[in-house]
């Protein structure tokens, strides 16, 4: 009885040792490397250029619409109010995504990005703010239409390249967004096509146009 005792012990013993190595194997084996697998291919490069190139170009627009608070008609006044208040919290979200990330946030001075598509030269900034009355308003709404089509242009390349979905979803919802406003701008200015405005849009080169 003793040696039976033993033995059914010891296969009890190999029963329960077999349960726990398949319960961590359930655990440690299966979900997490394809949870660490997610977590490698959540973000890309396209994504940390995106976000680190669009936060200058939003806060650029954004200074733009800060001009016309106390310069512009009440209609441009609007839409620069409205510019302003959705591309603030784009900023915030972008920079939550590069913290997110690990990297660097993109949070710097749009001087540093004279060349991207759409960003003003410090000469168009500073005529814009030397406008005054229904001068400012068309030269506003003409740089912002570049400034847009410049802003879309990075969010297609985001929705092209990168592979983060918060970043994505942001890109599409800037594409859906600016391409609307260009229009209504167009349509404030007369609908004057794209050659129109880059010969009235200021004295200065139109970064990436």
């Amino acid at each position: 009885m003793t040696e039976n005792k033993r033995t059914l012990a010891s296969a009890a013993a190999a029963v329960a040792a077999a349960l726990l190595l398949a319960s961590c194997g359930g655990t440690g084996d299966g979900p997490a490397p394809e949870a660490a697998d997610r977590g490698a291919a959540a973000f890309n490069g396209a994504d940390v250029e995106f976000a680190r190139m669009m936060i200058p170009h939003h806060r650029q627009a954004v200074e733009m619409s800060e001009l016309a608070r106390t310069r512009a008609g009440e209609d441009v006044r609007a839409l620069a109010e409205e510019i302003e208040a959705a591309q603030g919290p784009e900023i915030d979200r972008m920079n939550g995504l590069l913290e997110s990330w690990g990297e660097d946030t993109g949070d710097t001075g749009a001087g540093d990005h004279a060349g991207m598509d759409g960003m003003l030269s410090q000469e168009q900034m500073a005529e814009l703010e030397r406008a005054e009355g229904g001068a400012f308003d068309t030269l506003f709404l003409e740089l912002m239409v570049l400034h847009h089509e410049g802003a879309v242009a990075m969010a297609e390349t985001e929705l092209e390249e990168g592979a983060d979905p918060e970043a994505r979803e942001l890109a599409q919802e800037i594409v859906d967004a600016q391409r609307s406003e260009i229009e209504l701008m167009d349509t404030m200015l007369g609908g004057a096509g794209g050659g129109d405005r880059d010969e009235s849009a200021g004295s200065g080169e139109h970064g990436g146009h």
